[in-house]
């Protein structure tokens, strides 16, 4: 088994070159990826509100359709945010410990290892639901938010807010309590995890 210590300086720094350089190829894809979920989020939502005001005949209930697309947009997006941050935290070891030494900077010790079990057991640095908290704080509550205010409007064009929000035999009161409790639940999610991430 060839061992990374035992490889001549000159092969070494070609190996760690060339692993630094597909770990950001991969961490560009994966940002890109972000970009193309947020994309689709905010043509999605944009879309949805304008045809649901712009159709008088067209049911409320319209607005539940884009929370729940808004909904899948997110956990996908929190799945590739997840995988991102590992990436990036291997293209950082390999930044501090690697590079920044050759060019003057500090040693790090230890990063050497770390960096290796990254690549043999690769984790994901945050949980599923603190990565939907990020991206929750960075756009989608205002997505979400919108969706909301698009749906109050359409309700009070309708007449009044409490009778327009009847869904067939289910009465209002009770139909507009039901819609802000996913509401409640997302701004809770929103400010529940604090992840701090480096610039």
């Amino acid at each position: 088994m060839l061992k990374l210590a035992v490889l001549p300086t000159n092969e070494r720094v070609n190996a760690l070159t060339h692993l630094y350089r597909g770990e950001l190829a991969r961490m560009t894809a994966y940002r890109l990826r972000l970009d193309t979920t947020t994309n689709w989020a905010l043509g999605t939502t944009a879309a949805m509100i304008t045809f649901a005001l712009s159709h008088t005949e067209l049911p409320h209930s319209i607005f539940g359709l884009a929370v729940v697309l808004n909904v899948m947009f997110l956990w996908l997006e929190a799945t590739r945010f997840r995988t991102y941050l590992g990436i990036r935290q291997r293209v950082r070891l390999l930044e501090e410990g690697f590079f920044a030494p050759i060019l003057g900077g500090r040693e790090q010790e230890g990063w050497e290892l770390v960096l290796a079990e990254s690549l043999d057991d690769f984790k994901l640095p945050i949980s599923q639901a603190q990565a939907m908290s990020v991206r929750l704080r960075r756009m989608y509550c205002w997505l979400i938010a919108s969706v909301y205010l698009g749906w109050y409007v359409k309700l009070t064009r309708q007449g009044e807010v409490l009778d327009a929000a009847a869904l067939g035999p289910v009465p209002g009161f009770v139909v507009v309590p039901l819609a802000l409790i996913p509401l409640v639940g997302f701004v809770v999610l929103t400010f529940r995890y604090n992840v701090v991430e480096e610039g």
